[in-house]
Order: structure tokens, then C-alpha cells, then sequence
């Protein structure tokens, strides 16, 4: 069956409606690129790099609010102090593979070198794809890294194996890059994912226990209970609506109910690193006072909601437009077969969607 989205499935997750896309683009000025590598020789190279720029090249200039939640930190996502003390995104993001987090930081210098852009700290985060990839062999270069932000667009976003997605895993399903958004109160909430954590058992869809359903003796599985849980998840969250860093911080906890709908339990090894920002707002250097807005507290409650259902399909949609990679040593891990997905929630929904 051909790789699709959750949706094209016939299985809708949650209650809020999508934007036009159903991804992190739905927002307003927000790009997406990535640069992939798959090679069999002279190494076994199954990695890459994902950017992602919030309002394109006007965030040398413009910059947005920004908070980080870590659910769980055993992974790195650069910069997170200084946003942790000034609250202010002003470069692009990466995500890559944990052993090249350094290349891509010093690729986003570079490129804000270009723009005459101040001194940055540049957020870069990871997850580990050293299962299927020769981690050890660096193979990302500056140039790989340079590209993935230089073709990064609005629009569709690729997902599944691309960019730092190519070789993660999840759920023991092949995992990957995902993206889904919501909209609510005239507000949009995108997320984008880097899948690469959990066990088969835990897997849950629409709170169907898929993993349980397509279990190791249906479709294999590499741990099979011989490797502790581990891997992590990136989840980056966007949002049009107008928040002050303090609200973006609690937006990113939220990524956290998402991520427990599908099955994630934030495991001792797992680095599970939470970001948003907020395009609602404009901050200029140079301007001594700068005019903000912040949505009223209690409207944040279906932005919090918006935020967990966006991350719980992005993730979802990771794991369905995967495709089967044979890695390093010869292992394999295998997407989520569509067909089975689509059978076993057809028997625990009979009628369609019944969650609450």
C-alpha cells in the first residue's frame, strides 16, 4: 500500500479542524527545508538535516517570542538557556542527528554572518538514528547543512525519511519527520516532529492500541524487549496567535499530552525536548521599547489543546509516510503496515471515530 498521510487513511485525531495544509507552514511565513542522505557506500548513511526559519530571512530582523519545555532530558537542543533567559527566538532552527549537532550550529553562524546579523546562540537539536546509520562516520557537511536552509519553503512539507528524520525510529515502526497543524479562535497551531522513541506496546492511536494489535510476532520489531526504551523526540511548535515567551514556554509543555496519546512515556534514555514560538508578535534590535500583545490567559486553554492535537498527528504522520529501511549490520525496521493500521481501527471503531 502506498505510503499516505493519517488522513487519507479515513483516521481523523482529535477535534479541531486542520489548517489548508495540516502542517507547520499553515503558520504564516514559517519554512521548511531539509537535505537527506542515503548512501550504501563506502558506510552505511541513513541521516540528514531538517531547518526550519519562523518568519524566513526577516528573523535577523524581526524576531518572535520562544519557550522550551525538556519532558525529558537525556538529548540536546542548543540555545535553551538563552531562551530560557530572554525568551526571544532571532535565527533558524535545525534538527539532525545527535553526533552533528556542531556542524549545523555553525552552519546557521554562517548564515547569519551573511545577513550582517548580530551574535547568535542558534537552537539545534537531535535524536539519535545510530541504530540503521554509521553514526561515527560524520558524513554531514557544512554544505549539507547550508542547503537544507537554503531550499526551505512554505507549502507541503516532505515527512517520513527526509532530512533528520531519515533514520529514526518509532514506536519500533520506522519513524521519522512529521507535521500537522490545528486552527482555533482564528489562530493557527503547527507542530513538525522528529520521531524516534518508544516501544510497539505502547503505540495508541485515537487511543486504539495499535502497538499491541501489530505486535512483534506480526511485524517484527528490533527491541523485542532486549534494549531498554530510548531514542527521543524533537517537537517544534508554531503559532500565529500573540504570546509572550512565558505563554510559549506552556505551550510547549503541552506537546507533552500529544505525545502521551500516541504512546510516549518520556523513558529514562529518551531526550524529549519541546520548543514554540510566536510569530504574533514583532521584535525588532534597536527599538527601545517594543510594542507587544499577549492573548488573554484564558483563552490559551483551546491553544494548549490545538498544540497537543497538532503534535499527536504530526507524529502519526511520521510513522505513516515511512517507508521500510534496511540499515547498518543489515537491520531492518519496518513501517507501519497501512493496510493492518487501517483494519484494527476499523474493529475497535466499527462506526468511525468514537474517542471523546
Amino acid at each position: 500500500m502506498q505510503r499516505t498521510r493519517l488522513r487519507n487513511l479515513g483516521i481523523i485525531t482529535g477535534k479541531l479542524p486542520p489548517g489548508p495544509l495540516n502542517a507547520i507552514t499553515d503558520v504564516a511565513g514559517v519554512k521548511v527545508g531539509s537535505t537527506t542522505l542515503i548512501a550504501d557506500q563506502p558506510h552505511i548513511i541513513r541521516t540528514g538535516v531538517t531547518a526550519i526559519w519562523p518568519r524566513g530571512d526577516e528573523i535577523w530582523r524581526d524576531y518572535c517570542f520562544a519557550g522550551i519545555h525538556s519532558f525529558n532530558g537525556n538529548g540536546e537542543m542548543t540555545g535553551m538557556a538563552w531562551i530560557a533567559e530572554q525568551g526571544l527566538l532571532s535565527a533558524p532552527i535545525g534538527i539532525t542527528n545527535t553526533y552533528q549537532v556542531g556542524i549545523v550550529r555553525d552552519a546557521i553562524c554562517e548564515i547569519a554572518d551573511g545577513h550582517g546579523a548580530p551574535f547568535h546562540l542558534p537552537v539545534v537539536a537531535e535524536t539519535y538514528d545510530g541504530w540503521l546509520h554509521e553514526i561515527e562516520r560524520f558524513p554531514i557537511s557544512r554544505a549539507h547543512a547550508l542547503a537544507a536552509f537554503a531550499t526551505a519553503t512554505g507549502g507541503a512539507v516532505a515527512e517520513g525519511n527526509v532530512g533528520g528524520g531519515t533514520g529514526m525510529i518509532c514506536h519500533e515502526f520506522k519513524g521519522g519527520t512529521g507535521t500537522a497543524s490545528r486552527v482555533v479562535n482564528g489562530y493557527t497551531v503547527g507542530a513538525l516532529v522528529q520521531a524516534n522513541y518508544g516501544m510497539r506496546g505502547q503505540l495508541r492511536v485515537d487511543g486504539v492500541p495499535v502497538g499491541q494489535e501489530i505486535g512483534p510476532e506480526i511485524v517484527p520489531a528490533h527491541r523485542s524487549g532486549r534494549v531498554p526504551e530510548g531514542g527521543s523526540i524533537i517537537v517544534v511548535l508554531a503559532t500565529d496567535a500573540p504570546l509572550l515567551p512565558i505563554q510559549c514556554q506552556r505551550l510547549a509543555r503541552r506537546a507533552t499530552t500529544g505525545l502521551a496519546w500516541v504512546g510516549g512515556i518520556g523513558g529514562n534514555g529518551s531526550g524529549d525536548i519541546f520548543l514554540a514560538f510566536s510569530t504574533g508578535n514583532h521584535i525588532r534590535p534597536g527599538e527601545a521599547v517594543s510594542d507587544v500583545q499577549m492573548l488573554a490567559p484564558d483563552a490559551m486553554t483551546d491553544l494548549f489543546q490545538a498544540a497537543a492535537e497538532a503534535t499527536e498527528e504530526a507524529i502519526l504522520n511520521a510513522m505513516c509516510m515511512a517507508e521500510t529501511m534496511t540499515g547498518r549490520d543489515g537491520r531492518v525496521i519496518h513501517a507501519v503496515p497501512l493496510d493492518q493500521l487501517q483494519a484494527v481501527m476499523r474493529r475497535y471503531r466499527p462506526e468511525g471515530r468514537g474517542k471523546d
